[in-house]
């Protein structure tokens, strides 16, 4: 780990989800947790604004892809990474091959091969409406009304319509959205933790990634008790159900 202070927070989406995802997180976490430059919320190729390009097929492909988009933004690391589900495997794979560049990651509702079985990664139920969504090409709002009754518990209001809206200007296309999941299936994560600060957080209510995925990792990176917290009522998009509680949670990277 760099022994240089983290000069930005990096806020990494799940699968099909773009920057604007993220809502106001990012200017809420800059208000409580400041750090030398505004935190930034970045698009994988093939999400958010990047939706019109081919998603890799590889966790590794998007390590590369996401710090050109960070030099292009003449970002300088290290950095803290907040990173849900298929983003939370990019930030390890990021911080596996360029540990200097990663000072802490918070991972949020992730599930990693080897330590847990594919029916606790992704819920069956979970995975079989999303397949069908995908497979019959649900419009609009048939997919994102499916992903909020999936991925939230408490989500402020108005937000399908806001999604509704993302997806139309920003659609992700049933290819790459396919590529995303069988990146996320064939990514295998270290057997030791990476060098930086690590925090989970999980989501009792998670209808997507069962939050015993979070306990195993606890267990296998050997990360101590503080280092993991669930959140009761919470979904999977545990950001969009309760912000404050997470920014709290990552209060504890500065101790």
């Amino acid at each position: 780990m760099s022994d240089r202070r983290a000069t930005r927070w990096v806020l990494l989406r799940g699968l099909t989800r773009g920057a604007a995802h993220w809502g106001d997180f990012a200017q809420r976490l800059d208000a409580a947790l400041p750090l030398p430059e505004p935190a930034l919320a970045i698009d994988l190729p093939g999400n958010g604004t990047r939706h019109r390009e081919r998603s890799p097929a590889r966790v590794d492909a998007m390590v590369e892809a996401l710090r050109a988009s960070l030099h292009a933004a003449k970002g300088r690391p290290p950095y803290r990474v907040v990173a849900m589900s298929l983003g939370a495997m990019v930030a390890i794979e990021w911080a596996r091959r360029r540990p200097g560049e990663i000072e802490s990651a918070a991972l949020i509702n992730t599930s990693l091969r080897p330590f847990s079985p594919p029916w606790q990664r992704l819920r069956p139920a979970a995975f079989a409406r999303l397949l069908g969504l995908l497979l019959r090409g649900a419009d609009a709002r048939a997919w994102e009304r499916a992903i909020l009754a999936l991925t939230t518990r408490q989500a402020p209001a108005g937000t399908l319509e806001r999604w509704i809206a993302l997806r139309e200007a920003q659609p992700v296309g049933r290819a790459n959205a396919l590529r995303q999941l069988l990146a996320a299936a064939r990514f295998r994560a270290p057997t030791d933790a990476p060098a930086a600060r690590l925090l989970l957080l999980a989501s009792a209510r998670d209808a997507l990634v069962d939050p015993r995925c979070s306990q195993a990792l606890q267990a296998a990176w050997r990360l101590e008790a503080d280092r993991r917290h669930e959140h009761a009522g919470a979904g999977h998009d545990l950001p969009l159900d309760d912000a404050a509680w997470v920014i709290e949670r990552l209060r504890a990277l500065d101790r």
